[in-house]
C-alpha cells in the first residue's frame, strides 16, 4: 500500500487515486436550485505532523488541515481510474454526507453510504434532495448551525472525514488494458470549524454500479481533514493564508462561470432522510432574524456552463 501523502495539492491515497479541495462560490441560499459552481483553484493542504508542537497531539496521525474563508465554499474533486475505481466515504463531523447517519465502520448499502469514483467526479455537499445537494460551507463549531450539531447531541468532532477503499483482488485489471485510451479525470475547539449546509445545487450521487461485494473492507485508508479560518491558519503555521479571489462582488465584477452536468441517463441515490431536514444557513437566519452573509445573486438564466471538466458514462467534454 502506498503511504498517504500530499502531492500537487491533492491527498494521494493510492497511485491512481487522489482527493482535492477546490475553492468555489457560495451559491445563493434562496430556496432555488442552482447549477454547479466552478472551481476557483485548489485549496492548500498541509500534513499536520509537519508542524510539530504547533498542532495538538491528536492531530499527528493521518490528519491534514485546509484553510477556508467563511465567505467561500469548497467541493471535493476525485481523481481516479476508469479501469479500477475506488470507493470513498465522506463524513462531516462524524455524520455521513451520503446517508445522513452517524459514521459507521465499513460500507453499507441500505442505504448506500459511499461514493464510487468514477463515475462520481466530485461532491459539493450533503445528499439532501432528489437530484440535488446542499452546498458545503464552513462555520465555527459551537454556532449550532453545523450539520453535526443539528443531527448529533454528542461531543463535537468538526472537520471532514475521508475513507478510501480498494476493490477486491481480481475484480478489475491491475493496469490499463490500453494506456493510449486512458483519459485523466479532473477533478468544539477554537482551532476547528465544521460544515454547514448552504444553497441547493443540482448534483446526483450515483448508485454503486458494481455491488458492495466488489469492495475490500480491509484494504482502506482514512484521513481527517481539519478546517481552519484565516486567523487560525496563521496561528497554526506562522504564515499568511493564501488570498481568496472571492468577495461579495465576485459574481458581478468577474462573471465567474457556472457549470451544468448532463447526466440524465445515470441513476442517482434517493436523498438521505435525516439530511433533507437540515436547516441551511439562510433558513436559520430567516428563522432567527439574523441574516447570514450571502453572495450576490445571479439568476439561473444568466449563468454559463463553464468551469469544470465533464466526464459522463458515455462522453467527455472539457471547458476551462
Amino acid at each position: 500500500m502506498v503511504p498517504l501523502k500530499i502531492t500537487h495539492g491533492r491527498i494521494q491515497f493510492e497511485v491512481r487515486f487522489s482527493v482535492s479541495f477546490q475553492r468555489t462560490l457560495r451559491v445563493p441560499d434562496d430556496g432555488r436550485t442552482y447549477p454547479l459552481p466552478p472551481g476557483l483553484g485548489l485549496l492548500p493542504i498541509h500534513a499536520a505532523n509537519e508542524f510539530g508542537s504547533r498542532v495538538p497531539k491528536r492531530w499527528r496521525t493521518d490528519r491534514v488541515f485546509v484553510p477556508l474563508y467563511q465567505r467561500e465554499a469548497l467541493w471535493l474533486g476525485f481523481d481516479g481510474a476508469e479501469w479500477k475505481p475506488n470507493v470513498v466515504k465522506i463524513g462531516i463531523g462524524g455524520i455521513n454526507a451520503v446517508s445522513g447517519e452517524r459514521w459507521r465502520d465499513g460500507l453499507h448499502d441500505d442505504p448506500q453510504d459511499y461514493l464510487v469514483c468514477p463515475p462520481q467526479l466530485w461532491l459539493d455537499g450533503i445528499n439532501a434532495g432528489a437530484g440535488h445537494i446542499r452546498q458545503f460551507v464552513a462555520i465555527p463549531l459551537g454556532s449550532g448551525a453545523t450539520i453535526e450539531e443539528q443531527l448529533s447531541g454528542s461531543g463535537l468532532i468538526g472537520g471532514l472525514q475521508i475513507e478510501v477503499f480498494e476493490p477486491k483482488a481480481g475484480r478489475f485489471p491491475d493496469e490499463p488494458v490500453d494506456e493510449s485510451r486512458r483519459e485523466p479525470m479532473v477533478v468544539s475547539s477554537a482551532l476547528e470549524m465544521g460544515m454547514a449546509a448552504g444553497g441547493r445545487i443540482t448534483q446526483k450521487i450515483y448508485r454503486d454500479p458494481y455491488g458492495m461485494d466488489t469492495w475490500d473492507m480491509d484494504n482502506r485508508r482514512f484521513v481527517f481533514v481539519h478546517l481552519l479560518n484565516a486567523e487560525q491558519y496563521h496561528a497554526m503555521t506562522g504564515i499568511a493564508p493564501p488570498p481568496t479571489p472571492i468577495s461579495a462582488l465576485t459574481y458581478t465584477e468577474h462573471g465567474f462561470p457556472w457549470f451544468d452536468l448532463y447526466d440524465e441517463g445515470r441513476p442517482g441515490l434517493a436523498p438521505a432522510k435525516s439530511l433533507t431536514d437540515i436547516e441551511s444557513l439562510g433558513e436559520i437566519g430567516r428563522r432567527t432574524g439574523t441574516p447570514q452573509d450571502a453572495p450576490v445573486d445571479i439568476p439561473p438564466d444568466q449563468v454559463t456552463t463553464l468551469g469544470r471538466r465533464v466526464r459522463t458514462h458515455d462522453q467527455r467534454d472539457g471547458h476551462d
